[in-house]
C-alpha cells in the first residue's frame, strides 16, 4: 500500500518514501510518501483556503460532522492511500509500529470517539459558555449584554505530532469545529491516526481542503512551525526550552507528573497503593500524565518496595494478547539507550533500584525490545534520577520534607496531592509550575475533557479584543 502526502485533500506521491515495517514479522505495512520542506512552505501560502472553506459551514453543523466522524473512525472501512483500512487493520498497524498492545490501541480509539461525540460540551466548557457563532462572525454580544470580539490568530494550526501514545491526538480534535484548518506532521511511528481521522472527517462532510498531512523527517516539522502562525509541537525538555516564550508555538514536553502524600496522610499510604500503581502503569507508562514521581516525607522505602512488588514481576506479552501490559520499543537501540541512562543514575549514592530482584529490566527481542517496570527509591530529592521521566512504567519514590516539596519537585504537568492540609492545598493551588492539580486520592491519568490540557487551545487560537458598534451600522 502506498500512502501519499495529503495536500489539502489532494494526494501527492513523492519519490521519497518511508517503509513502515511490522516490528515483529518484518512485514512492510505501507510505503508512506515523504514531504520536503519547500513543498510545505509553498503550500502554506494557500493556507487561508482551509479556514475559508470551514467558515462556509456553521459550527453547529461541523459539530454534527465530527460526531459522525467519531463513529466512522471506530467502525468504518475508510480510504488509506491507494487502498482501504478497516478498524481491525488500523489497530494492528498502530500496534505494530508504536509497540502498544492492540487492546490499548482499541482503548485509544474509543477515547477519541468519546471526545468527538461530546465536542459540543467540550467547546462550551473551553469557551466558557461563549456563543460559538461569535467565533465565526468575529464579534457579538454576550447574554449579559457585553459586546465581545475574538480574532483568529491563524487560518490553520500546525501540529508536529509524536509517536509515543495515540492519546495525544485528542488535543487537535476540537480544531475543525473551531473553523480552523489542520496541518499535520505525523510522528514517524504513528502516521495512522492522522490519516484515518482525516478520512473520517472527510467522509462525514468536512471539506477536504481543511486538512493537510505532511509525513517526513525533522525538516518537515521545522517547516510546519516556521510556516504556520500557530503550532503545537511535542518533544523532550530541549524542545520545550527552544520554544519557551514563543507566542506562535505551544510546546508539549515531558509531563514529570507526580503524586504527593501530605504529612497528614503519608502513614496511610497502603490505602493509596492502587492509585500510585495505576498512575505509573496504565497505558504502559507512555503518557505525559503517567506518574513518574511519588513524593513523601517518610515511609519512602516501604512505598517503593510495595510498588516494586506490584510492578516488578510484569513480563512482556505478545501485542495481540489481551493481557499485554507493556509496550515495545520499535526504534532500534532506543531501549538500550534508555536503560544505559538509567543504569548510570542508579550508581549514585542514596539511590536504590528495588525492581532489580525481579529479573532483568531490558528484554531483547529479534525486532523489538522491552523495558520492564522500574521502581527506584531516592533518599533525597537531589538525586539526578529523581528528575527523570521515561516512556515506560518508571517511577522514583522520593523522600523530601513537606515544606521543601514545592521548591524541589520542578515542572509538573499533573500533580495528585493526597492531603487535607489547608495550607499545603493553598500552596499547591498557587504553584505556577504545576499545570493540572488534583486534590485527593485521584490518579494522575484521570482526565476531565471539560478542562484545558496544558492551556486552553481556544485562548491559543483566538485573541479577545475590544469591540464597540453602532446599531445603525451593524445588526447582530
Amino acid at each position: 500500500m502506498h500512502i501519499p502526502i495529503s495536500r489539502w485533500g489532494e494526494p501527492y506521491k513523492s519519490m521519497e518514501v518511508d517503509q513502515v515495517v511490522h516490528f515483529i514479522s518484518g512485514e512492510t505495512l505501507a510505503e508512506v510518501s515523504r514531504a520536503n520542506a519547500a513543498l510545505v512552505e509553498r503550500d502554506m501560502r494557500h493556507a487561508a483556503r482551509a479556514r475559508t472553506a470551514l467558515l462556509e459551514i456553521p459550527i453547529r453543523e461541523l459539530l454534527a460532522m465530527v460526531k459522525k466522524a467519531g463513529q466512522l473512525y471506530t467502525e468504518a472501512e475508510l480510504p488509506l492511500g491507494d487502498g482501504t483500512q478497516t478498524p481491525d487493520q488500523f489497530v494492528r498497524m498502530q500496534s505494530a509500529t508504536t509497540g502498544l498492545p492492540e487492546h490499548m490501541c482499541r482503548f485509544n480509539m474509543t477515547k477519541n470517539k468519546f471526545v468527538l461525540e461530546n465536542m459540543d460540551k467540550i467547546l462550551d466548557s473551553l469557551t466558557r459558555g461563549l456563543d460559538l457563532d461569535i467565533l465565526s462572525r468575529g464579534y457579538g454580544v454576550e447574554a449579559r449584554g457585553v459586546p465581545v470580539s475574538y480574532q483568529a490568530q491563524s487560518p490553520v494550526l500546525g501540529m508536529v505530532l509524536p509517536s509515543n501514545s495515540p492519546g495525544v491526538h485528542t488535543l487537535w480534535l476540537p480544531i475543525i469545529p473551531l473553523q480552523v484548518g489542520l496541518v499535520l506532521k505525523p510522528g514517524p511511528q504513528e502516521p495512522w491516526t492522522p490519516y484515518r481521522m482525516a478520512a473520517a472527517f472527510t467522509a462525514a462532510g468536512v471539506p477536504k481542503q481543511a486538512i493537510a498531512i505532511y509525513p517526513g523527517l525533522g525538516d518537515i516539522g521545522a517547516a510546519v512551525l516556521n510556516s504556520c502562525p500557530r503550532s503545537l509541537i511535542f518533544g523532550g525538555s530541549a524542545t520545550v526550552e527552544q520554544y519557551k516564550g514563543n507566542p506562535r508555538v505551544q510546546a508539549h514536553g515531558p509531563g514529570f507528573s507526580k503524586i504527593i502524600l501530605g504529612d497528614d496522610e503519608v502513614d496511610n499510604w497502603q490505602k493509596y497503593l492502587d492509585i500510585m500503581a495505576d498512575s505509573v502503569f496504565i497505558n504502559s507508562g507512555r503518557g505525559c500524565i503517567n506518574c513518574s514521581g511519588v513524593w513523601v516525607s517518610r515511609n519512602g522505602r516501604k512505598i517503593a518496595e510495595a510498588l516494586a512488588e506490584r510492578l516488578g514481576p510484569v513480563e512482556p506479552l505478545p501485542p495481540e494478547d489481551p493481557k499485554a501490559a507493556l509496550a515495545a520499543f520499535t526504534v532500534p537501540k532506543q531501549a538500550d539507550g534508555v536503560w544505559a541512562a538509567i543504569e548510570t543514575d542508579l550508581k549514585e549514592a542514596g539511590v536504590h533500584h528495588l525492581t532489580e530482584k525481579f529479573g532483568p529490566r531490558l528484554v531483547k527481542r529479534e525486532r523489538c525490545d522491552y523495558l520492564r517496570p522500574v521502581v527506584v527509591y531516592c533518599e533525597s530529592p537531589d538525586k539526578a534520577i529523581a528528575k527523570k521521566e521515561y516512556m515506560f512504567p518508571f517511577v522514583t519514590v522520593v523522600e523530601c520534607p513537606q515544606e521543601q516539596m514545592l521548591a524541589k519537585i520542578g515542572p509538573t504537568l499533573v500533580c495528585s496531592a493526597i492531603t487535607t492540609d489547608k495550607k499545603l492545598q493553598r500552596d499547591l493551588a498557587n504553584a505556577v509550575h504545576i499545570d493540572r492539580l488534583n486534590i485527593g486520592p485521584m490518579t494522575t491519568i484521570a482526565l476531565n475533557w471539560l478542562q484545558p490540557h496544558e492551556g486552553s487551545i481556544v485562548d491559543f487560537l483566538f485573541r479577545a479584543r475590544a469591540f464597540q458598534f453602532d446599531k445603525a451600522m451593524i445588526r447582530i
